[in-house]
């Protein structure tokens, strides 16, 4: 068995659970480019949830008209989950500043493409609830009812022509 596979994300309940619990997001990674994943999750959390989200990046000043930390240390609060938007190779390095914050955030959330076994475990280990591999705006949607369960939007859509 490939070791990677060797650790499974919360099941949907537990992540819809986790999602109903937070009230602080700080997306580690967020970008001021409208093209970018980071920026498109920002400004749903923002015009969408009841969040209160911060943003970090070293690079930034505002993204969306809102100020930039430059690290969460720097953060006005303990968020309750720390969104990840950054390398594979940079991972390590996050959690690391996520583990330093007193006290620790609830939730350690990786985005789509993020997975790392590893990394989760020693997560899990400090205290924290892991996902990885999934997008917060994606799941918070499916949840809130903008997108069935299996991912796809449940508005009016039919192949049917009017008539």
């Amino acid at each position: 068995m490939n070791p990677e596979q060797t650790w499974e994300n919360p099941p949907a309940v537990r992540r819809q659970q986790i999602l109903g619990e937070t009230r602080t997001v700080a997306i580690v990674g967020a970008s001021a480019n409208p093209s970018r994943a980071s920026n498109f999750v920002a400004t749903y959390l923002l015009a969408s949830t009841g969040y209160e989200v911060y943003f970090v990046n070293p690079n930034a000043t505002e993204i969306l008209g809102r100020p930039v930390y430059r690290s969460l240390a720097e953060l006005p609060v303990v968020p309750d989950l720390v969104d990840v938007f950054r390398r594979p190779a940079d991972l390590a390095g996050v959690l690391d500043e996520v583990l330093a914050l007193d006290p620790l955030p609830r939730t350690f959330w990786l985005q789509f493409g993020l997975f790392d076994a590893d990394l989760a475990r020693r997560a899990e280990a400090a205290g924290l609830e892991v996902v990885m591999d999934r997008c917060l705006k994606v799941e918070h949607a499916r949840f809130a009812g903008g997108l069935h369960l299996a991912g796809f939007n449940t508005g009016v859509i039919s192949s049917r022509r009017r008539g």
